[in-house]
């Protein structure tokens, strides 16, 4: 019986493309099927060690390029970007699992249920992509996302409040507004994309909050107050709005903490 452990360092240590999503989807179906062991035998290397590929070239988000989505190439360079998101999203699924043990064996089936599904979704845009005349390292990216998952390597909690509890959960802010715009274009492809990435992506961030909310209780923590802290410790500045209430609360918010978040409007 292969082990989550064991695959989840080798996806994070793997710089091959294609091998990751391979070894990802793999994972996926032993899991479904019951045949992977989630034993932790092995101890967790450093986070600094993990390997990307050397495509795309990562840049500071205040250097990235900004292009127009209604020209071509602005197209391209939307849905170039979001492949970057959604292709180191995989990574910090596998993160999320392999760094963090001890757990149930349910953390790591969700966790990897999301690493399956991340991986998806990188390679549907890629291939929309790739009929814009573009593919996943043409263009420079930001490293932004990634250097929350070092910030935060040691503390689960802080982890789950700052990766899917606030950068995920952007996507749930956003995506809804860039759909209005290709429905606005006629670009129905793009719709679909989005609206499969957005609804896959709810129940993503519904899975940070289900887990952060059973781990604040096992420590004896207010969720809604430990999850304010995290943000004002690990989030430079506070998130900013607008922020989509319904599907926040379909992802696992409270009122409460939507209404704090929005105190800085």
């Amino acid at each position: 019986m292969e082990n989550i452990f064991s695959i989840a360092e080798y996806c994070l240590h793997q710089n091959d493309i294609a091998s990751k999503l391979a070894a990802t989807h793999h994972a996926r179906e032993l899991a479904i099927r019951g045949q992977l062991s989630y034993e932790s035998t092995a101890s967790v290397t450093a986070i600094s060690k993990i390997q990307f590929p050397e495509q795309p070239i990562l840049l500071a988000p205040r250097d990235m390029p900004r292009r127009k989505l209604k020209s071509q190439a602005g197209k391209a360079a939307f849905f170039h970007a979001l492949a970057h998101i959604e292709f180191v999203a995989i990574y910090l699924a596998w993160d999320m699992l392999y760094r963090f043990r001890n757990l149930p064996d349910r953390f790591y089936q969700d966790w990897l249920k999301v690493a399956d599904e991340e991986a998806q979704h990188f390679q549907l845009i890629r291939s929309h992509l790739l009929a814009l005349g573009m593919d996943y390292g043409d263009l420079p990216a930001h490293r932004g996302l990634w250097e929350h998952a070092e910030d935060t390597a040691n503390d689960v909690l802080a982890r789950l409040a700052i990766v899917p509890r606030c950068m995920e959960a952007r996507g749930l802010d956003i995506t809804p507004q860039m759909i209005e715009k290709f429905e606005k274009q006629g670009d129905t492809t793009s719709v679909k994309l989005l609206t499969r990435i957005l609804n896959d992506e709810v129940g993503h961030v519904e899975i940070g909050s289900y887990w952060f909310k059973v781990l604040c209780e096992q420590q004896g923590l207010n969720s809604e107050l430990h999850y304010k802290e995290l943000i004002e410790r690990f989030y430079v500045g506070k998130p900013k709005g607008p922020f989509n209430r319904e599907l926040r609360i379909i992802a696992g918010f409270t009122h409460a903490e939507i209404d704090w978040l929005e105190q800085s409007l």
